[in-house]
């Protein structure tokens, strides 16, 4: 029986996959990197300096820091949610259930503070949260667990008692190295990727959630 819920943020509270995409199709080309819309799905999950940095020991560039291509790539994400986010399906009702169900509820994601408090303030859900952990400053972000670790401390609740819900395969990773119950929502492109048989259940939506189902 779970004690706490723990969300991933890109790509179960926001479709923000083509807001990176977005981002990332506006800036890399900037610096030479000849990236495609199926290119970036290889990243999909990993911490922006990870993102960056993968791409740069690829195709290499001079013309800018490592540090000023992320911080480029962030103000364009800020300004995308801030016009187009919108929580996907299924999220207000989840959040509503296991709020009244008294459960506590935590955001771990892998994505910077600055643009987790843009997300959950343009979809009015910081109110649903009693913590909110971000990997920006952590030595690694996802697939590591750390994310998750803190996020269970900081409700109070030990990780094997908490359910996460993650996207992404390298979150589900993340949170299964956490020893945590791990709720798989997966994009179109990986629904049928076999590696997401590791999750304890997998749906099509949080349209389909259902706490009775962890209790």
């Amino acid at each position: 029986m779970i004690k706490a819920v723990i969300f991933d943020m890109d790509g179960v509270l926001v479709d923000s996959e083509p807001f990176w995409q977005q981002a990332e199709m506006a800036v890399f080309p900037k610096y030479g990197v000849p990236i495609t819309l199926a290119d970036t799905l290889k990243t999909q999950g990993l911490r922006i300096d990870h993102v960056v940095q993968y791409w740069y020991s690829r195709h290499p560039w001079d013309n800018a820091s490592v540090k000023q291509v992320e911080a480029e790539i962030l103000d364009a994400m800020v300004a995308v949610i801030r016009a187009q986010g919108q929580p996907m399906a299924g999220v207000i009702p989840a959040l509503t259930q296991l709020q009244q169900a008294g459960l506590p509820l935590a955001v771990a994601t892998s994505s910077p503070a600055i643009l987790m408090d843009a997300t959950l303030d343009k979809l009015g859900i910081r109110d649903y949260f009693q913590a909110t952990c971000s990997a920006e400053q952590l030595p690694l972000g996802k697939p590591h667990p750390q994310v998750y670790l803190d996020a269970a401390e900081a409700i109070g609740v030990a990780a094997t008692d908490c359910l996460a819900i993650e996207d992404s395969f390298n979150g589900l990773l993340s949170a299964k190295a956490a020893r945590m119950q791990v709720l798989a929502i997966p994009d179109r492109d990986h629904r049928n990727d076999p590696r997401y048989v590791i999750a304890d259940q997998r749906l099509g939506s949080l349209n389909e959630f259902d706490l009775s189902h962890w209790q």
